[in-house]
Parts: structure tokens; C-alpha cells; sequence
């Protein structure tokens, strides 16, 4: 993809990052960190070896970038049947009608390929990284909402975590959670391939690349993002590359996908926060896994890398706030307090 392409917007959003970075910066350096030592052995982080010369990043760099990889458009089938995906069309004009009856069109709502990628002010590609994926829910746009409202790549700049941001535009501003080309075998690995390509040239040293291609992931989903978050992980294709798994008020399907992934793993960590929306489901999910023998916690490791499972309650907030206050303000930040394998 062209250089041109690769810098559109650039300049907007690094602005607007920075911004919000700085002032959520402010407002809560106190935010929790973590002081118990876990007894279990945690898992090691990677450690590769990058010759750079490069030293921490002076600025943040954020943009938004189309992927050829992105989720949408799709033009598959629905899972488990041969039925379009796009099963409207209207003198050409391609659509999509969700179990509800709601028709959402191509061309306003899966036409997207943006992907809203940052790399935090003091990244050192030379230190063990990690990298964050955030699937947005229902009725939303990465700059409205991921970047500006929900401010993710703020909170990853004020956690002092060396992690970096990737979060693909899903349905735009619709109750639809569809994961599009992610359904797919092995998609998302393709994309994160993708990914590691885009952060490396936005770094901008291109031995960077082996770091970004290599390094762990976690999957954070809100609300709606659970169905590509479970795509990700059940058929993504990355094996034990995806460390963790975050559901903040997302658990209305797909138990059995999860649950699958938990034991398969148990090295890798699995929090998932409840609001009432999703408190049955959570409950169900804890039935599944202790009838398996598998330990839930009702309280979030303070050392995520050692494994485990967690189900706890998000607090007393809307759902629409809980990627800002939730059972602490601004949890994303509270949540890699507790990798400290991977501070800056």
C-alpha cells in the first residue's frame, strides 16, 4: 500500500491522541498498582533480541489505517450455513439484515477497513512488548468513540505499559456484532500478521518488525466485540501466541468457545467484568468451567501472567461508561498495572 495511504489522517489523530493522552495523564497518575506477588509461576514474557539502535519513542504515534486484512467488507457466508452474508439487495445496493430484521448496508457499515493503531510516547521495541487488540461493541466508530469517548489509546499512553494498540473497525454505528472476515480460518491471523507490518513502518525502524511480529496478545472486547474476540481465539490460527482474554460486559454468547480456549490454556489469563446485562451468562460460564474442575476467581489476579480465571463485577455504572469507570476509573490502565513484565 502506498506511503500516501499509509499516512492519511495522520496528522488529526496523532494530535488528538496526544491530547487526550496528556490530560488522562494528569488526572490519574494514582491509579492502582499492583503489590501482591503471585504464588503459581508466571509465565516468562517474550524476549526478542531486536539489534536497534532505537531508543524509547520521544512521541506517540496513532493513526487510523486501512488493512487489507480488516474484518470488513466481507463477503462470506454466515457461520455454520451457506447463507449469504449479505442477503439484501436492492437494485444492486448490497445489505445485510440482522436476526432482528434490521437491514444495515454495505456501503455505510461494512465498508470500513480502517484500524486504529498506536504506539505509546516511551515504547522501547528493544524491551519485552506486548500487543493490545480492542474489539469495539454495538454503535460505534473508532475516532468517536474507541479514540476520543472510550480514549483506549489514552489509557494504554498513562498505564506505562510497553504494549501497543490495534483495534479494527467492526459494523460502524450499529447494533450488529458481527465479525465478518474473522469468521474465517485463520483471518485473524492474518490480520495481526498485517498489523505487525503496519506498526513496524509507523515506528519506523524496520528491524522493529520482528518485535511486532512476534510479540504476545491480548484481546479486550467491549459489549458487542465479543463474537470477534471468540472468532479470534477459536479459530484465529496464532495457537498460544493471544496471553490473555478481557470481556468488559461482553459475555452474551459463545460460552462454549470460551470456555474451550480456558482449558486448553491454562497459562493464559481470562477476565471477564459483569454488569446486569451479563450477569447470567457469567454465571453460566462459572457453572461450565467449574464442572470442569477449572478455578474461578472472584477477584482479577494482580499478576495476570501467571494464569488464571476471573469473573467479577464492573461496579455501579451504565454500561456505556465502563471503559472509563468501571470497578476502578479507567480500567485498561488498571489492567496492565497488573502485567509489570511488560512496563516501560
Amino acid at each position: 500500500m502506498a506511503d500516501k495511504t499509509a499516512q492519511f489522517e495522520r496528522r488529526a489523530f496523532l494530535a488528538a491522541a496526544l491530547g487526550a493522552g496528556l490530560a488522562l495523564t494528569a488526572g490519574i497518575g494514582s491509579a492502582m498498582a499492583a503489590k501482591k506477588t503471585a504464588k503459581r509461576r508466571t509465565i516468562t514474557p517474550s524476549k526478542t533480541q531486536v539489534q536497534s539502535r532505537s531508543g524509547p519513542l520521544k512521541t506517540a504515534r496513532t493513526a487510523l489505517v486501512p488493512f487489507d486484512t480488516a474484518p470488513f467488507p466481507y463477503h462470506g457466508t454466515m457461520p455454520g450455513s451457506n447463507a449469504p452474508f449479505m442477503n439484501v439487495d436492492e437494485g444492486g445496493r448490497k445489505g445485510h439484515r440482522t436476526g432482528s430484521g434490521r437491514v444495515y448496508w454495505e456501503d455505510q457499515t461494512y465498508n470500513d477497513r480502517r484500524v486504529l493503531l498506536h504506539i505509546p510516547k516511551g515504547f522501547d521495541v528493544r524491551r519485552p512488548a506486548l500487543m493490545l487488540v480492542y474489539f469495539h461493541g454495538h454503535g460505534a466508530s473508532l475516532e468517536r468513540d474507541v479514540l476520543n469517548r472510550q480514549k483506549v489509546p489514552a489509557q494504554i499512553s498513562a498505564s506505562n505499559a510497553n504494549v501497543v494498540l490495534v483495534a479494527p473497525q467492526l459494523a460502524v454505528d450499529a447494533a450488529d456484532s458481527s465479525a465478518g472476515n474473522f469468521w474465517q480460518p485463520g483471518a485473524f491471523g492474518r490480520f495481526i500478521g498485517e498489523a505487525g507490518q503496519k506498526l513496524a513502518r509507523m515506528h519506523g525502524d524496520r528491524k522493529s518488525l520482528r518485535t511486532f511480529a512476534s510479540m504476545p496478545i491480548v484481546v479486550v472486547a467491549y459489549s458487542g466485540g465479543y463474537v470477534a474476540a471468540a472468532s479470534a481465539i477459536e479459530r484465529g490460527g496464532l495457537k498460544k501466541r493471544v496471553r490473555g482474554v478481557v470481556l468488559l460486559d461482553s459475555l452474551y454468547g459463545d460460552l462454549d468457545k470460551f470456555a474451550h480456549w480456558i482449558e486448553a490454556d491454562p497459562s493464559a489469563f481470562f477476565v471477564s467484568v459483569y454488569l446486569s446485562s451479563t450477569r447470567t451468562q457469567n454465571a453460566k460460564l462459572e457453572d461450565i468451567l467449574t464442572a470442569h474442575d477449572v478455578d474461578v476467581s472472584p477477584e482479577i489476579n494482580h499478576r495476570l501472567a501467571v494464569g488464571g480465571v476471573a469473573v467479577v463485577p464492573g461496579g455501579d455504572v451504565r454500561h456505556r461508561d465502563l471503559l472509563t469507570h468501571a470497578w476502578v476509573d479507567y480500567p485498561i490502565i488498571d489492567l496492565l498495572k497488573r502485567l509489570p513484565e511488560y512496563r516501560r
